[in-house]
């Protein structure tokens, strides 16, 4: 069912950010993915579709091995980030996820100041020891700049995070990323909290970001997944129906359930 013809890109030669073979994955007796094959290229943005319950979530949370915290989760098959297996026994979760970062559905800002929460992980993964004052403050001004924050925080970085708006919190999530260096931004429907300002601010920011992460989001809006995203792949019931370029899949899928999901039959 799944479409695996590798499509032209100039994106190709990069290699892929995320490559799955054969992904089962049960919650419980639940089975709840089948079977996915998927290629995700590396520096483009891909968005996934589907309605409620068709897994994509359970896969975004897969590939920073996000589920395994539940306790009754089993996994089969493989799941390589960046030419790793990542489900490898050996492999190390802290490296794991501080080459992905992940933005949820509500911004999570921690309960601390603005500055803290950027330089929060940052100081955990640190190897190279306590940064000075002014590292630190180059590393929260960059991370702010980037996501379009600095200008309008830059007077109140030791005022808290919470009290920032809905669109402002969630870029913040997006900075508080950076300072590591991930090499994958996962989203998991990362404006439904937001008005359709605060969406059209994070999804301008998430195409400033392309090329230089590889961005994956999962989305139950379709005009957001035309206008921000250069591939989509469409799943069903725990399976991949279709791979493909954002434009042409929105105006000539491949299959009947992609158009039928499309032109919403249902969903």
């Amino acid at each position: 069912m799944a479409d695996a013809t590798p499509l032209p890109h100039p994106a190709a030669d990069r290699g892929l950010a995320i490559r799955t073979r054969k992904l089962n994955l049960w919650y419980g007796t639940f089975q709840a993915l089948f079977d996915v094959d998927l290629d995700i290229r590396q520096g483009i943005i891909t968005s996934m579709i589907g309605p409620s319950g068709c897994g994509k979530s359970t896969f975004l949370r897969s590939v920073n091995r996000i589920n395994e915290r539940l306790g009754y989760v089993r996994i089969t098959g493989a799941i390589e980030v960046l030419g790793q297996n990542i489900i490898d026994p050996a492999v190390e979760l802290v490296q794991v996820r501080k080459q992905i970062g992940m933005v949820f559905q509500r911004p999570n800002p921690l309960p601390i100041s603005i500055r803290d929460n950027i330089l929060f992980g940052h100081r955990i993964h640190n190897t190279a020891g306590r940064s000075s004052r002014s590292e630190e403050e180059e590393v929260v001004e960059s991370a702010l700049q980037t996501v379009l924050l600095w200008d309008k925080v830059k007077d109140r970085l030791d005022q808290k995070a919470t009290g920032l708006s809905l669109e402002e919190q969630q870029k913040l999530c997006i900075a508080r990323l950076l300072p590591v260096k991930p090499r994958l931004l996962l989203m998991d429907e990362p404006c439904s909290a937001l008005d359709p300002k605060g969406t059209e601010a994070v999804e301008e920011l998430i195409w400033d970001l392309r090329g230089k992460y590889t961005i994956l989001i999962v989305t139950h809006n379709m005009a957001q997944a035309r206008r921000a995203s250069e591939e989509c792949i469409f799943m069903l019931m725990g399976k991949v129906v279709e791979h493909g370029d954002t434009g042409q899949m929105f105006v000539t899928p491949k299959h009947s359930e992609t158009a039928d999901y499309i032109e919403g039959r249902y969903g």
